[in-house]
C-alpha cells in the first residue's frame, strides 16, 4: 500500500533519531526527573504520541488491532498466565518473606478494579507503543530474525527503568520477548492478552509491590 501521510517516506537518519528519542530519551527522562505519581500521565502522553506517529507513518491497517482473535493460542495463554503466577509468588517469597497477601473484601475489590482497568489503561497502550508502533514505523531500522525481538524486549525493559528495580528489568525483558513473538506470529490481540493476563496475575500474587509508583526509590 502506498502511504499518503507526511511521514510515509522519511530519511533513515531522522527515523533513527526519532526512535532513540522515543524509546531511550523519553524513558530516561521520566526515570530521572518525573515524579513517580505522574507516571500514568506520562503513559497517556506516550500513547497519544504513538497514535499520532502511527497515523503519520501511513498505510497502517488500524483494523489489525482488532483482528487476529482466531489466532490466539488459548492453551498457551492459560499456561503462561499460571506460570507467571507461580514465578511471581516465588519472587515475592524470596525477596519479601514477610509479605502476606490479605484476602479481605477490600483487597478483593481492589483486585477486581485492577483486573478490569489494567488491560485497558496499561497493557493496551503499552502494546500500541512497543509492538504496533515499534515494528511498523521502525521496522526498516531493525535487523531480521530474532534479533529484532531481542531489541524490542530490551527497549520494553528499558522503558520500565522508572521503577529502578532489577527484578522489574528482568521480568519485563522476558515478557517483552514473549509479547513481541506473540504479536509477530499471531497478531495484536495475542500480544495484548498475554500482557494483560500476565499483569493481572502479577498483581494477584502481590507483585504489584514492584510495579507501584508509590514504592519507587531512586538510587540517587
Amino acid at each position: 500500500m502506498v502511504a499518503d501521510t507526511p511521514d510515509a517516506v522519511r530519511p533513515r537518519i531522522w527515523l533513527g533519531i526519532e526512535f532513540a528519542a522515543l524509546y531511550f530519551g523519553a524513558p530516561l527522562a521520566i526515570a530521572l526527573f518525573l515524579p513517580p505519581g505522574m507516571m500514568f500521565s506520562a503513559l497517556f502522553v506516550f500513547t497519544l504520541a504513538g497514535l499520532i506517529l502511527l497515523w503519520r507513518t501511513g498505510g497502517f491497517e488500524w483494523r489489525s488491532l482488532i483482528r487476529g482473535w482466531s489466532r490466539v493460542h488459548w492453551p498457551f495463554l492459560l499456561a503462561f498466565t499460571i506460570g507467571v503466577g507461580f514465578l511471581g509468588w516465588a519472587i515475592m517469597a524470596l525477596t519479601q518473606p514477610g509479605y502476606v497477601i490479605p484476602l479481605s473484601p477490600s483487597r478483593l475489590r481492589f483486585l477486581a478494579l485492577i483486573w478490569a482497568l489494567y488491560p485497558l489503561l496499561s497493557a493496551l497502550p503499552q502494546e500500541l507503543i512497543f509492538r504496533a508502533l515499534f515494528f511498523y514505523r521502525y521496522g526498516s531500522l531493525l535487523p531480521p530474525g530474532n534479533a529484532r525481538i531481542v531489541i524490542n524486549a530490551a527497549v520494553f525493559s528499558f522503558a520500565h527503568l522508572m521503577y529502578w528495580s532489577w527484578i522489574v528489568a528482568i521480568m519485563t525483558f522476558v515478557g517483552g520477548v514473549i509479547f513481541a513473538r506473540g504479536y509477530l506470529d499471531r497478531g495484536f490481540p495475542s500480544a495484548w492478552l498475554l500482557h494483560a493476563f500476565a499483569g493481572n496475575m502479577l498483581f494477584a500474587v502481590g507483585m504489584g509491590y514492584y510495579f507501584w509508583s508509590g514504592n519507587v526509590v531512586r538510587p540517587f
